[in-house]
């Protein structure tokens, strides 16, 4: 394999549908200092929320389902893409057929897949690169109330199948170099990863990836740097997203796009930010948000109590988006009653919406321990949400 330099840009959610729908048709939907970026990088890796299929929307799906027309990929053509990662939470929405249809068009339009497939050894099949050394990347996604692959059924690769992730790790770097792991993973409108999340992308490291990149929060989140060079982004946050749940929270409308670049020696990696201009659906290049910012083990404990106060009040502002006549006028003793039972949506203890553990670490941020963090920045960021 060569030894020249490999580049690869990763986006956030993108979901042509909802307020997106039809965005495909306006040429200036990206900026032309957006899409100059994605054109300094070798590959383009971009998570496809949903399937890509011959499915009109006729209202009756709900707030949750999402699937895109054929016609949108022109615009990831237009911008080099020759991934999708179509592991994640709504890329069942239209069942089997739905893969079926995105695989398709794929294929039609010589792009490589992650993520999901007609079955477990499908989904979890990583795409090589050369150069560097040679890149190996696969996609796992999180799977409370969702449809992962069997040996014999279509949907995605679980994100805790940690047999396969290992031998999955283990083929890559009997290949190559590097290995990156892209997880569709982590919790909505979080600020920063819960300690569990953490734990886990940590876990796929110890394992032996060299990086993972994720998306899934629909908010941007820190990223977290490793002195043997290793490195967790834990949220990109949205790149071309837009629905009425999304506009209910804050930093929706902003996103990260994040290019990793490989040599046989070295990880390296370059970011910008995205601005969702809504008035006109339009995005453009912007200011990295203060979220994104290297926050390490020291930090990290010492903010999360109050990131998870920030979550905590995110997921009171879903719920009563949702379940208006339900919580607009709750008690703190009802959310209490709510966030210390496994009714919240995606409950999967010790891995995602445990607010279990979530809640009681927001009680902490009453102490006000999280004051002394010197990222000043990153506390203003998380203030505005509680």
């Amino acid at each position: 394999m060569s030894n020249k330099k490999t580049s690869i840009i990763f986006s956030g959610d993108i979901g042509f549908d909802k307020y997106m729908d039809k965005r495909w048709e306006d040429e200036k939907l990206l900026s032309k200092s957006l899409i100059d970026f994605f054109h300094t990088s070798d590959h383009v890796c971009l998570n496809v929320e949903g399937a890509i299929c011959d499915l009109e929307e006729d209202g009756t799906r709900g707030a949750y389902f999402h699937a895109m027309n054929p016609a949108a990929i022109e615009v990831f053509n237009k911008i080099g893409a020759d991934v999708w990662s179509i592991g994640n939470n709504h890329i069942m929405d239209a069942g089997e057929s739905g893969v079926v249809s995105t695989l398709y068009y794929a294929e039609k339009n010589n792009v490589k897949t992650i993520g999901a497939g007609l079955n477990e050894e499908e989904a979890s099949a990583p795409v090589y690169f050369d150069g560097a050394g040679g890149i190996g990347v696969f996609c796992t996604t999180y799977m409370p109330e969702k449809v992962p692959a069997t040996s014999t059924t279509a949907g995605f690769f679980r994100w805790d199948d940690f047999e396969l992730i290992k031998r999955r790790i283990d083929e890559v770097k009997a290949k190559c170099r590097w290995c990156v792991i892209v997880c569709h993973g982590g919790e909505e409108f979080n600020p920063m990863p819960s300690a569990y999340t953490r734990e886990r992308f940590i876990r796929y490291l110890e394992l032996g990836a060299d990086a993972v990149v994720a998306h899934h929060p629909h908010v941007p989140e820190s990223y977290e740097l490793f002195e043997n060079g290793k490195m967790i982004f834990y949220s990109l946050g949205n790149f071309i997203f837009d629905t009425n749940y999304q506009r209910a929270h804050l930093y929706t409308d902003v996103g990260v796009l994040l290019k990793l670049v490989f040599d046989e020696d070295k990880l390296d990696f370059e970011a910008v930010g995205t601005k969702l201009c809504r008035e006109e659906e339009r995005i453009d290049l912007a200011p990295l948000p203060d979220i994104f910012t290297n926050i390490e083990e020291t930090e990290y404990n010492t903010l999360l109590p109050l990131a998870a106060k920030a979550f905590v009040a995110e997921e009171k502002r879903r719920k009563i988006f949702l379940y208006p006549d339900r919580f607009s006028d709750a008690t703190e003793d009802e959310w209490k009653k709510y966030f210390l039972s496994e009714e919240p949506s995606g409950f999967c203890k010790d891995a995602h919406m445990d607010f279990y553990t979530v809640y009681s670490e927001a009680l902490k941020a009453e102490d006000g321990e999280w004051k002394s963090s010197k990222l000043e920045k990153v506390k203003e960021y998380i203030l505005k949400l509680v």
